[in-house]
């Protein structure tokens, strides 16, 4: 099966992802058991929000790079257990600072022009270059990496510009597009141009995408078989914002598949739909440490930490369906499993809140607010409405307990191409609540580090060195060798209070009349299986 890829992402504003070919977790009977594998069909699939561009080495975007996960594939994919598997390569080996790949034979283009070695060094060359602006530098391709191609023995040959720990896993999720989007970037944006298991037919932003199954698709990941029973013909995207009515639509039979983490889950729960679930961040909160900023003074980050009472909050986030973060990790399968959080975040004292902001020389005004001067102390927060019902209610409680300090909170809720013009272009905030869904912990390091929008992706504009430090001594330790470090960079993050992280979800993606994986926040193209 088709294994969620490894890209950075906030769920729902920017993501990375590894993923499993088994079915998450998926708790009594469902009625697909009564019903029989059906070729021809067409898959519906629900998503909250738009993707805006397709490109998927510009996209930060978790709902963009799901849909790219049908248009373009990687070079290997994953097992249950995180171990590689066959995708567009069927060998390969790596160390930390090298790899090489050998491509299957007979792998050709959406428009049927084969590919290349050179193509697939061309795609990675642009992930490597810092010029290019790609959403991949930094976490899944470090700057400066550089690919040599032997178009007559297939293989492609890889020189990282920097030690990275897991280098396999990142340089082999790279999604691979061929050499005409290359050459024309804009028809990426569209979906264009892909190695993968379909091909964009209709384009309709904000409303649906049509994708058409490839004939000549015969490389899937792992052991996959295009003769497999059950396949969909076509899978029609649908932006669906509003998940009581993505409900209803499963229940009519509209569409096959939908989160759904509201209350109505109880209705499909009740008739007995199959569920695929998935573990996702949903508490975290980002300062704006831009120079003038309010958030670049560590007593304000702290005021505004210690103003909360983070454990209700989460249980508004989630629905009740949560439970407590250990780290910025949270997707399945994990490589490290260390608690890198507890005791590192300050917990809810209004007191110790109010001393901070007045050790960074903020006073209570006449009305409350506090002020320095002559300005007030007036923030915006964002979030985003793509993650559900419970963003606004969750933010609206955190802004008034923000506002029992004195900091005046102005809150802001868009969906995810809004939250990545916000974060990464226009730089008009101050908090944000979009949480970042990463898979390995190597792929925070571009989103805390480094350079800001646009020549980077460190939206916050933190510096730490101490995380800086751990995170090289890490990235030069192959694989799980460096957990330590990792989870001692982390807590550099944490003990600054530059991210902190407070919750997470278990979020189920219903079916009706079809099957399918979901892992690392994504459904798996080639896992569909419908029903009938």
């Amino acid at each position: 099966m088709k294994t969620a890829r490894l890209t950075a992402a906030m769920a729902g504003v920017v993501a990375l992802t590894v993923s499993a070919c088994g079915v998450a977790a998926q708790s009594g009977p469902d009625r697909t058991a009564d019903q029989r594998l059906t070729d021809g069909k067409t898959f519906t699939y629900a998503v909250p929000s738009d993707p805006g561009s397709l490109d998927p080495a510009k996209t930060v975007l978790t709902v963009a790079n799901g849909v790219d996960l049908f248009l373009y594939d990687s070079l290997i994919d994953l097992d249950p257990h995180g171990a590689p598997v066959a995708g567009l390569a069927e060998k390969w080996e790596a160390t930390t600072t090298t790899a090489s790949f050998t491509l299957r034979k007979a792998i050709t283009c959406a428009d049927g022009a084969p590919l290349t070695a050179q193509d697939v060094a061309a795609n990675i060359d642009f992930a490597g270059d810092p010029a290019s602006r790609s959403a991949l530098t930094g976490g899944t391709v470090k700057a400066g990496t550089k690919a040599v191609a032997d178009d007559a023995a297939g293989t492609v040959t890889v020189t990282s510009g920097a030690p990275d720990a897991f280098l396999l896993r990142n340089l082999g999720s790279v999604p691979i597009v061929c050499a005409k989007g290359l050459g024309d970037r804009a028809t990426l944006a569209k979906g264009q141009h892909g190695t993968g298991m379909f091909t964009m037919t209709e384009n309709v932003p904000n409303d649906h995408y049509t994708l058409t199954r490839r004939k000549d698709y015969t490389w899937g990941p792992g052991q996959w078989q295009r003769t497999q029973p059950g396949l969909p013909d076509s899978v029609v995207i649908r932006v669906v914002p509003d998940m009581t009515t993505t409900a209803n639509l499963l229940l009519s039979g509209e569409i096959n598949a939908g989160a759904v983490t509201t209350n109505d889950q109880q209705r499909l729960r009740a008739q007995k739909l199959f569920h695929s679930d998935i573990t996702s961040p949903i508490g975290e909160l980002f300062f704006n440490q831009a120079p003038g900023r309010s958030g670049a003074d560590r007593n304000v980050r702290r005021a505004l930490v210690q103003a909360l009472r983070l454990a209700p909050v989460g249980k508004v986030l989630s629905g009740g369906n949560g439970f407590a973060a250990k780290g910025v990790v949270a997707l399945e399968p994990r490589p490290c499993t260390d608690d890198s959080l507890s005791g590192k975040i300050p917990g809810f004292d209004p007191a110790a809140a109010k001393a901070a902001l007045d050790a960074a020389g903020w006073r209570p005004g006449a009305d409350g607010i506090r002020v320095k001067d002559g300005n007030r102390l007036a923030l915006t927060a964002v979030y985003g409405t793509q993650l559900g019902p419970t963003m606004a209610p969750a933010a609206e409680l955190m802004q008034q307990e923000w506002k029992d300090i004195g900091v005046d909170v102005a809150l802001k809720g868009v969906d995810s191409p809004g939250i990545s013009q916000v974060l990464f272009s226009t730089g008009e905030w101050d908090i944000s609540m979009a949480p970042l869904s990463i898979a390995l912990p190597s792929q925070l390091v571009p989103f805390v580090s480094g350079a800001a929008p646009p020549q980077g992706t460190n939206f916050a504009q933190i510096r730490n060195d101490g995380y800086d430090a751990l995170v090289a001594a890490a990235a030069s330790k192959a694989g799980e060798t460096g957990c330590p470090d990792w989870a001692a960079a982390e807590s550099a993050l944490f003990g600054r209070l530059d991210v902190v992280p407070f919750a997470n979800r278990i979020v189920p993606v219903f079916g009706d009349s079809a099957r399918f994986a979901t892992t690392s926040g994504m459904l798996e193209p080639s896992s569909i299986r419908m029903y009938s």
